[in-house]
């Protein structure tokens, strides 16, 4: 019997497929996409609450930890979503073998890629 199973089922040691690379990638962005849902409340209320309040708000978000924490929103949104239509498609029926589905995990990554590109360059003033 040829078995190709690993022994170890350590993560360092294991390769992963690119799938159940964005699989779990997938959860992680809904995640942090609810934290940043949360700041934006917190703008928003800041926003409502009066003017030395938003200030406040205003300099936490708009400092580098701030900048930071809207790219990296960025760019889990992008990928959410990617991943979000993958899944769409996947509920079809279509697409599910495993050259296709690697396919449609480089795609989506590719295409968070140029999104987050986009959305920045927009937000920047380009």
């Amino acid at each position: 019997m040829n078995n190709h199973r690993p022994k170890n089922l350590d993560l360092a040691t294991i390769r992963m497929p690119i799938t159940a690379i964005t699989s779990i990638l997938h959860r992680i962005t809904g995640v942090a996409l609810a934290f940043a849902a949360i700041l934006i409340v917190w703008y928003f209320l800041a926003l409502a609450t009066g003017p030395e309040y938003f200030e406040t708000a205003s300099a936490v978000l708009t400092s580098w930890f701030g900048i930071l924490v809207f790219t990296l929103s960025t760019v889990a949104l992008w990928l959410h979503f990617a991943n979000g239509v993958r899944h769409l498609v996947w509920d079809t029926g279509s697409h599910l073998g495993q050259k296709a589905s690697n396919r449609s995990a480089m795609i989506g990554l590719a295409f968070m890629v140029v999104m987050t590109i986009i959305t920045l360059w927009i937000a920047i003033g380009g």
